[in-house]
Order: structure tokens, then C-alpha cells, then sequence
């Protein structure tokens, strides 16, 4: 990746939103969303952002789409500053696909209609070669021509999101963004699509920032992972180093949520984690997985907050005490792992099926 060029810089970025009782009542706290990600996306490659509900990688995907203004820190596309682009540069150069195909589609539009629409308002003229464009574009997400003249109700949910793809297309983006795109699909469907992506991503040299809860797919389609969690970025790795080698607590307890079994990792081993997630609004002091991590020491983890920092050929931590590779959680309590229980193996078929 080192021989990569830079598409987006992000530095020291935080997005807080203020919580108020009432709509003209003064500020009673923020809620740190993103809180201090430092992050680069080189051309050409693929970023999968994971990490539990709520902990920020949508909302830190809005912002480098500057759908919503950074409250501090700068995001720096292609060597220019996003706050300094204007928005119909940003839209023609960067674009979205949602979870939700069909949520973000007229029902009242054909496909034609809905595909050609960017299109249209960035001035091309409405005509026979803009249906030529819209076939051409259907035709390179795996559609026929003759569905520019159907409704959205009337496709698949795998469909609706080659709709979509091809919609975000149309603009010929240098990156997309892409917000669990599969995460509504059937597992056959997702192979498709998935593939889809790959194939259309060489073609066309883009670059890809692909959130995701599935840790799965992650690990198809990506060739670096960042993991998150409380509005940081806490591992970040190539994908095969990472689901090989470990380093943060945290990352551990995600991968042994995989039904499968990982390297590393023993079927019947399962990291479950103690606690709650803390809230945004009152995050923890020093590391904020120290609430709930199975080797963090009193006076260093809930004191000091630790720096995401290389341990190994871009393989980025932000612990104080970072697994080695092969390296387990540390028994304790007569040899019970805390945090990990032992399944049965009732309970370990129940997950293989």
C-alpha cells in the first residue's frame, strides 16, 4: 500500500452534537460522535470501517461526503482542503450508496428517471444519449437496458442496490462511500453484489470506504480494516493481518463473534465483553474500552489515554498493552478466562447453524 497515492487525509477530526432539552435552551452537553480520527485512504483501495452500533463510522462517513459540517479537525480530498470545495465539485468527484436502496429512491420515478437525475442537474441535457448512458451504465451493474423503464417497487432488494451503484456511477466519482450496502440482502445476494463491486472497482480505478457490521464481508471486500469503537479509531491493519493477528482487546472480542472460526481463534472460545457500551455523552477517562476490557490496570488505562500508534508495517493500536500475534486474553480466577466463556457444544452448533 506504501506506493499508493493519497486521495483523503483526515486530521484530528471530531463531530459533537450538542443536546439540548429544548430548542431554544442552552447546550447541557455534546455527544463525541467522532472524536479525534486521524485517518488516510489512498487511491485505488478498499477501507472497511467496523465497529458496534453508535460507534461513530456513519456519522464519520458523512463527513468526509461533507453531508455534515466537521466540528473540528480538517478532511483533505486530493490534496485540497473538503471545506474549501464546493459542494457540486464534492458531489461530481464523491458519492453514496445507502443500506437502504429503495429509501433513497423516488417511487413515483422510473429508473431512467432516478439514474439520470445527478446527471441532469450537473447540466448534461436530457435525450436519446442520456438514455444511451443510462443503458450503459444498467448494463455495467449487471441490469438489462429495458429496466430504465420499470419502478423501484418493481426490483429485488439486490436489484434496487445495482440501481443504486449505477446511479452513483453516473457522475464517473473518483470514490464512494458505501453504508452497509448489503446488509439487507440474503447471503447469495450479498456474494453478488460484493463481487459486483470488485469487478466495477478495477475497471475503473475508484476508491471505496465500505462500513459495515459484518466482519465477514470486511474481510472479502477490503483491503484495510479500521475498527472503532466510542468515536475512535482503535486497530487499523491490512485485513489479513488483522483478522490473523489482533492486536486490541476489543478487535478480539469482534472476530470471535464470527459463527466461523478464525485463525487464532477456538470454536468453542467466545470473548463476551462485560458491561455496556458507555455513552458518547460521558465517555470514559483515559481509554475508553477500559470499562470493559479484559486486561486493562487500574492507574494506566482509566488514567491515560493511548495513542493509535504503528506496532508492525502500518499495523496501527491504540492500547496500552497490545496483543502480540498468536498471543490469547490472560487467564485469571483459576483458569477462567474473564470475559470468555467457554460454549458448550449445544450452544457452539447453535451458532454453526
Amino acid at each position: 500500500m506504501s506506493d499508493r497515492e493519497t486521495l483523503i487525509e483526515l486530521n484530528e477530526v471530531k463531530k459533537w452534537f450538542p443536546i439540548k432539552s429544548g430548542l431554544l435552551s442552552p447546550v447541557k452537553n455534546f455527544v463525541h460522535a467522532v472524536d479525534g480520527v486521524s485517518l488516510v485512504v489512498d487511491k485505488g483501495e478498499t477501507l472497511g470501517i467496523v465497529g458496534e452500533s453508535g460507534c461513530g463510522k456513519t456519522t464519520l462517513g458523512r463527513l468526509i461526503l461533507s453531508l455534515i459540517p466537521i466540528t473540528s479537525g480538517s478532511i483533505i480530498y486530493d490534496g485540497v482542503e473538503l471545506r474549501k470545495m464546493k459542494n457540486k465539485d464534492i458531489r461530481r468527484k464523491m458519492q453514496i450508496v445507502f443500506q437502504d436502496p429503495g429509501g433513497s429512491m423516488n417511487p413515483r420515478m422510473t429508473v431512467r428517471s432516478i439514474i439520470s437525475e445527478p446527471l441532469i442537474v450537473n447540466g448534461y441535457s436530457d435525450g436519446a444519449e442520456m438514455t444511451k448512458k443510462v443503458g450503459d451504465l444498467l448494463e455495467s451493474v449487471g441490469l438489462k437496458r429495458n429496466h430504465m423503464t420499470r419502478f423501484p417497487h418493481e426490483f429485488s432488494g439486490g436489484q434496487k442496490q445495482r440501481v443504486a451503484l449505477a446511479r452513483a456511477l453516473a457522475l464517473e466519482p473518483d470514490f464512494i462511500l458505501l453504508d452497509e450496502p448489503t446488509s439487507a440482502l440474503d447471503v447469495s445476494v450479498q456474494a453478488q453484489v460484493l463481487n459486483l463491486l470488485d469487478e466495477i472497482q478495477r475497471e475503473r480505478g475508484l476508491t471505496f470506504v465500505f462500513i459495515t457490521h459484518s466482519l465477514n464481508v470486511v474481510h472479502h471486500i477490503s483491503d484495510r480494516v479500521a475498527v472503532m469503537y466510542l468515536g475512535k479509531i482503535v486497530e487499523l491493519a491490512e485485513t489479513d493481518n488483522l483478522f490473523e493477528s489482533p492486536a486490541h482487546p476489543y478487535t478480539h472480542a469482534l472476530l470471535s463473534a464470527i459463527p466461523e472460526p478464525t485463525v487464532g481463534q477456538d470454536r468453542n472460545e467466545r470473548i463476551v465483553l462485560s458491561g455496556d457500551v458507555p455513552s458518547p455523552a460521558d465517555p470514559p477517562s483515559g481509554c475508553r474500552f477500559h470499562t470493559r476490557c479484559p486486561i486493562a490496570k487500574i492507574g494506566v488505562c482509566d488514567v491515560d489515554e493511548p495513542e493509535l500508534v504503528n506496532i508492525n508495517s502500518g499495523h496501527k493500536v491504540a492500547c496500552h498493552f497490545p496483543l502480540a500475534p498468536g498471543e490469547k486474553l490472560p487467564l485469571i480466577n483459576n483458569g477462567i478466562p474473564y470475559g470468555i466463556h467457554p460454549q458448550s457444544s449445544t450452544n457452539a452448533s447453535d451458532q454453526e447453524s
